[in-house]
């Protein structure tokens, strides 16, 4: 199956009282794409919060390479090499491109950061033809790419992202997505959420269903993509998941 780098085990999370996480069990392969799935509600955001430190969990284990990492600060966690890159717009309107990046690598140092900055253009042409502009400034997808970029100046060995093609054009969906794919093939680890199940499936390793918090399916991407019902089942709800293929 290849070397295991997140793992959570038996976890338990949510907000005060409300669990919205349920024992979630599941493991992510290193250098792999693992898709999470399911209806709103199920739990797919909050995996990536609890994750990244957002919220401590009150059950189980989170474990990175091997090494419980579970109510970490997200400092540990960004130096352990943890990135976020959280569904909707989070950058700096009215600071330029450039000193958006600059803020992204506070944790490294300037020298660092600096040095780190034009090979994260490389990736994002369009953007760096850009580098003065205001952010605000940007089109949807610029804006994308730059959230993106800013988190791969830590080079992160893991890479969290929520609803990455959200008001972007299907050609910019697919620039990100093929980043995404480019990012694993050299060894980070990609968890992410997205509900463009048919194209997210076709860059991914494996596919995770959730359902109120709970593990229902987890299967190669491959062998979900093949299904006809892909759309129906993942629509209507993870439990026709189960029932359909018999898992």
């Amino acid at each position: 199956m290849g070397n295991i780098c997140i793992e959570f085990d038996d976890v338990v999370a949510g907000y005060k009282d409300f669990m919205i996480l349920n024992n979630l069990s599941f493991k992510a392969r290193t250098g792999s794409i693992t898709l999470l799935l399911g209806p709103n509600g199920a739990g797919k955001s909050t995996v990536l919060k609890t994750l990244f430190g957002l919220l401590k969990p009150r059950q189980g284990k989170i474990l990175l390479d091997g090494v419980d990492i579970g109510g970490a600060s997200q400092k540990e966690l960004l130096a352990r090499g943890i990135a976020f890159v959280p569904q909707g717009r989070n950058l700096f309107g009215q600071l330029t491109v450039y000193q958006n990046l600059e803020l992204g690598g506070i944790t490294l140092g300037m020298k660092t950061t600096h040095e780190r900055i034009p090979e994260v253009l490389e990736f994002f042409p369009r953007v760096k033809e850009r580098m003065n502009s205001q952010a605000s400034a940007l089109s949807g997808g610029e804006q994308k790419q730059l959230e993106i970029g800013r988190a791969l100046l830590l080079r992160p060995k893991v890479l969290l992202i929520d609803e990455p093609s959200i008001g972007l054009s299907p050609i910019v969906v697919q620039d990100v997505f093929k980043l995404l794919r480019k990012l694993a093939d050299q060894g980070t680890t990609v968890l992410m959420v997205e509900q463009n199940v048919k194209s997210a499936l076709k860059i991914s390793d494996d596919a995770i269903a959730l359902e109120s918090g709970r593990l229902v399916l987890h299967k190669p991407a491959s062998e979900l993509l093949a299904d006809p019902d892909i759309e129906r089942l993942f629509l209507g709800g993870a439990h026709a998941a189960v029932a359909a293929t018999g898992v």
